[in-house]
């Protein structure tokens, strides 16, 4: 028998410690406790919890009072009439024609604008995706519309590109032969107008994910396919648009969120109008609760809209899982 055996027989049968290895002893005389589960819960608890709780103040709790608000007529312009009205506010929305005209104009500028980014990110970032003069100089241009404030956007393009015969973009169009319009004081024209604004702003996010995602790329099927003598186009069709598919449905994920709930750029722009022409649920919803002083109403509109942002993400979040799950 080997002294490491005997020392391990002396152990279990209680023999004097003289035999058994300083560090078994030490470790037999402090058993070391466990940590469980509970313990780092409690611990994580302690760290979060103060957190948590500013969170809960400034977050739910203003929710869950804009949803208790729903449920009562309160009208600063008649006080009398507050009171709880239970599904009033939102049976009357229902039936209010201008709530279905801002969730159409809410529906148009939100897949048009979004389309329009994905479309032009994905070929801004081909185009300077190879190696090219002034490519970091075209890349940094690309991306400055994404740095301004949409309140600066939307008075940047009311008062220097759109403006009748001053502006820079009113101008090109009367050189081109298009003639000078009022872009945003024409109701057929302000809903494209400011779905143009809301492009050129955001497209620069689109821009930005498409060109990480094509740099993370593998090579190896772009160098098979150019032995097969693949054309570009074939190469873009059965290569890079499979393989850039999570990254189109990200960007379609978080710029239909964004957009949805946009109001900053259009107010500056348009303040809703001309009429209700460019009035979408988050602009109808402020002119009901503070120009209107119906907060009832206003908050009923409001959780709508967080409502259809909610549906949206779910049905987003299940088409991301659905392309990225394997075939």
């Amino acid at each position: 028998m080997t002294r490491r055996t005997q020392q391990a027989a002396d152990a279990r049968n209680g023999l004097p410690g003289a035999l058994i290895p300083p560090a078994v002893g030490a470790a037999r005389a402090v058993p070391r406790r466990r940590r469980t589960f509970d313990d780092e819960a409690r611990f994580g608890l302690l760290l979060t919890g103060p957190s948590l709780l500013v969170l809960a103040v400034v977050s739910t709790l203003p929710l869950v009072f804009l949803v208790a608000v729903t449920f009562f007529r309160i009208e600063l312009t008649r006080p009398w009439a507050t009171g709880f009205a239970g599904l009033t506010n939102y049976t009357a929305m229902l039936t209010d024609p201008r709530f279905w005209h801002s969730l159409r104009v809410t529906a148009v500028y939100t897949v048009t604008s979004v389309a329009l980014q994905v479309v032009l990110g994905l070929a801004f970032a081909l185009a300077l995706a190879g190696e090219m003069r002034g490519r970091n100089v075209l890349r940094t241009a690309v991306l400055l519309p994404m740095v301004l404030a949409p309140v600066v956007v939307g008075l940047v393009w009311r008062t220097l590109l759109l403006t009748p015969r001053y502006g820079l973009l009113d101008y090109l169009a009367t050189v081109l032969g298009i003639g000078s319009h009022s872009w945003l004081g024409d109701p057929t024209l302000a809903l494209g107008a400011v779905i143009v604004l809301h492009t050129w702003q955001w497209t620069p996010f689109a821009f930005l994910v498409f060109t990480a995602s094509l740099a993370a790329l593998p090579v190896e099927p772009f160098e098979a396919a150019l032995l097969d003598r693949a054309t570009a186009w074939q190469r873009f069709r059965y290569i890079t648009l499979p393989l850039m598919r999570p990254a189109i449905v990200t960007v379609v994920i978080i710029r239909t969120i964004v957009a949805l709930r946009a109001f900053d750029a259009i107010y500056a722009a348009t303040g809703g109008g001309p009429g209700t022409a460019t009035e979408i649920l988050n602009l109808y919803a402020y002119r009901v609760a503070f120009n209107a002083l119906n907060l009832g109403y206003g908050a009923t509109l409001t959780v709508t809209l967080l409502l259809v942002t909610a549906a949206m993400t779910v049905l987003f979040g299940r088409l991301r899982a659905a392309v990225e799950s394997p075939a």
